[in-house]
């Protein structure tokens, strides 16, 4: 039987995603699992990874049913999975604790005195990226400070991909891509530190062995394939980070190329062929051999369409069936009846702290400029500007220390959005094209096992066989004036709201 089909996992802030690839990046069969964030304190945001595998198991089951595919086709399988996770598993594979993810900001006190003692600079000198809560590496010296007894059981720490990896396989690894999230890596060589993890106090043996993203680890074991519906022997590669996979799946292979990222997260990711880091920005390993990415990540993105229609969208869900059309589809009506600028009315899309560029763990999200006038599509488009305003702040950052963006190739949930794409090119002045909306990340998943098992000749082959572009939006000159007012006023809300911010946190 010709194995002609890939599969792809995406491990998501709140769910995962499967699909089912053919060849040309047709999507045969797709779905999703849900699970939880859990948020016990203040600045706290952890997930339990055996519910992420038990997710998987159950999606991809019900992605076999749909698609009438037969496992023994299954050439290979990719995953991806979010940034920064800190997942202790003992000998026995057994996870130790919940893991935080990339909200959480629980560690911030650590990292300033790692900082002072150890350096910021030097730090940043090896691995390319600023010391911060939301990292790796912050998260580990949090279990050794606070939770001793999970800390001296710990084997190794994996990442999201690699866990679901590793329950696939029995094999544990670390992809390149996922590296950044550790400082005791070194951006310029792709490997560990052992001095700075001595110097962090940070147990090398902890560490798995770094891999390429797209080489294969092994093969489905037979205790995976019991609980998922697999079969024994499919190829798994190792995968890699979900902005990098995002960016891959987006068809970005070359140096310049940029992905605009709209999951739960928002930022972008530009392809640099050499290394070049900013204290403000990311800095990571593509997962295309050869290449990094600077990014800009924000904890602002589709998310806050999310959580403003969980909140408050009571009414559009209750006549969703009788207008058939969704709430989130209700939204984006209701938003484009406001004028570009929303009146005056500017969100700041802070709701976990933020990350680039301004790494502030306390910032807040804000709402300035209500008034009567307001309505809720001034509210619901001041959010999809909002977060407009953090994705131009990230790549103001990048160009100002020589990058160069010539347009953006947007991916995510909120790619679907024709009026929030428009949005973004209004207030970016840069070309915008969506290539696939739902399904890019999970492409890049498994367009890396797709060339590890030698179904594509390299990665250009493979996106040019996969990748096509569906819609594309130019920036409306009209709308400048309007949005620069509001990005100025975006600017500077924060700016002056910095210092009250932090003392009302620490209150």
């Amino acid at each position: 039987m010709t194995k002609e089909y890939l599969l792809g996992i995406d491990i998501g802030t709140s769910a995962c995603k499967i699909a089912l690839f053919t060849k040309d990046g047709k999507v045969e069969a797709a779905s999703s699992g849900d699970y939880p964030v859990y948020y016990p304190k203040a600045g706290w945001a952890e997930q339990n990874p055996d519910e992420w595998w038990e997710a998987v198991c159950n999606t991809i089951m019900k992605v076999l049913d749909s698609s009438g595919v037969k496992p023994t086709q299954i050439a290979g399988i990719g995953i991806d999975g979010q940034s920064w996770s800190a997942i202790a598993i003992d000998r026995e594979g057994k996870v130790l604790t919940n893991t935080p993810i990339w909200m959480d900001m629980r560690a911030q006190s650590i990292c300033d005195r790692v900082n002072g003692e150890i350096g910021a600079e030097k730090i940043f000198e090896l691995c390319g990226n600023m010391l911060q809560p939301s990292y790796t590496t912050a998260k580990i010296l949090w279990y050794k400070e606070n939770l001793p007894e999970v800390y001296g059981k710990i084997d190794k720490i994996l990442q999201s991909n690699s866990f679901i990896a590793y329950r696939l396989t029995g094999k544990i690894t670390q992809d390149i891509s996922q590296g950044y999230g550790l400082h005791c890596f070194n951006m310029r060589t792709g490997q560990w530190d052992e001095k700075m993890c001595e110097a962090m106090g940070i147990q090398a043996s902890f560490l798995p062995e770094i891999v390429p993203c797209h080489q294969i680890i092994g093969t489905v074991s037979k205790e995976a394939a019991r609980q998922t519906g697999l079969v024994e022997g499919i190829p798994v590669a190792a995968g890699g980070l979900d902005a990098a996979c995002g960016t891959l799946g987006a068809g970005v292979v070359h140096a310049g190329e940029t992905q605009e990222q709209g999951g739960q997260a928002g930022g972008m990711s530009i392809c640099i062929g050499e290394y070049a880091a900013d204290p403000r920005l990311i800095l990571g390993f593509h997962v295309v051999p050869g290449q990094w990415l600077l990014q800009g990540g924000t904890t602002g993105g589709g998310g806050v369409m999310r959580w403003l229609e969980r909140e408050f969208g009571d009414y559009e869900r209750s006549v969703a069936a009788q207008k058939g059309r969704t709430s989130l589809h209700q939204y984006n009506e209701e938003a484009e009846q406001v004028p570009p600028g929303s009146d005056g009315l500017v969100f700041l899309p802070y709701m976990a702290g933020e990350r680039s560029p301004i790494w502030d763990a306390n910032a807040k999200g804000v709402f300035y400029g209500l008034d009567f006038g307001k309505t809720k599509g001034h509210v619901i488009r001041s959010c999809m500007e909002g977060v407009a305003y953090s994705l131009k702040h990230n790549l103001d950052i990048a160009e100002s220390v020589g990058a160069s963006v010539k347009e953006l190739l947007a991916v995510g949930g909120s790619a679907n959005s024709a009026l929030w794409m428009q949005i973004k090119s209004d207030i970016t002045g840069k070309p915008l094209e969506v290539p696939f909306s739902d399904t890019a990340t999970t492409l890049g998943a498994a367009l890396l096992a797709g060339v590890g098992v030698g179904m594509y000749e390299d990665f250009e082959d493979a996106v040019s066989q996969t990748v096509k572009i569906t819609r594309r939006y130019e920036p409306n000159i009209e709308n400048k004036e309007a949005y620069q007012r509001n990005y100025d006023t975006y600017i500077a809300l924060y700016k002056d709201l910095k210092e009250l911010m932090k003392e009302t946190a620490a209150n």
